[in-house]
């Protein structure tokens, strides 16, 4: 009896330790992931400045190839919206919209990942020689509980992967 006790008490004590540190763990996430292209800031920023072009480089595609997206607003810049559907759970659904682009320097999105929740992205074009490096990034909000602040300590590991991919497909379109 007193060794089943002392489990449920160590359980316990296991489960709220979980809690409490993660409440201490950030509740945003930045994931960023970077690439040369051997092109000028010009050849690059039609890729980056339409969500119809994106979708053309884009690493989620192939995970699932009966994804449903729809577009709305003006096909560049700042007010183009892409609405994806998928039951694929690494891609799943959600918004993207352009909020601000700075002409072959900057775009930034908001992302609505509907209950998984919103967050930032952009891309950043800084000329390189004859090239321009390639900044991709994602500024998460994991909210205010424990469970979506430990999520966040594997964001990287979860998105990086994919952002060093479509980096890659990226580098090919615009130099191929």
């Amino acid at each position: 009896m007193r060794l089943a006790r002392n489990i449920i008490i160590g359980l316990v004590a296991l489960v709220a330790a979980f809690l409490i540190v993660g409440l201490f763990l950030p509740r945003h996430v930045i994931v960023e992931r970077e690439v040369v292209i051997d092109a000028p800031p010009e050849a690059v920023f039609p890729h980056v400045s339409s969500l119809q072009a994106f979708t053309g480089w884009s690493p989620w595609n192939d995970l699932d190839p009966d994804m449903q997206v729809e577009y709305s607003g003006p096909d560049t810049g700042v007010g183009n919206v892409m609405v994806w559907t998928s039951d694929h759970p690494n891609v799943g659904n959600g918004r993207q919209e352009i909020v601000e682009l700075v002409e072959n320097e900057s775009v930034r999105t908001e992302i609505d990942f509907g209950d998984m929740g919103l967050a930032d992205a952009w891309w950043r074009l800084v000329p390189e020689g004859e090239g321009t490096r390639v900044v991709w990034g994602l500024d998460a909000d994991m909210g205010a509980g424990p469970i979506g602040r430990w999520v966040g300590l594997m964001m990287d590991g979860i998105v990086g992967a994919d952002y060093e991919d479509g980096l890659a497909r990226l580098r090919a379109t615009v130099e191929g």
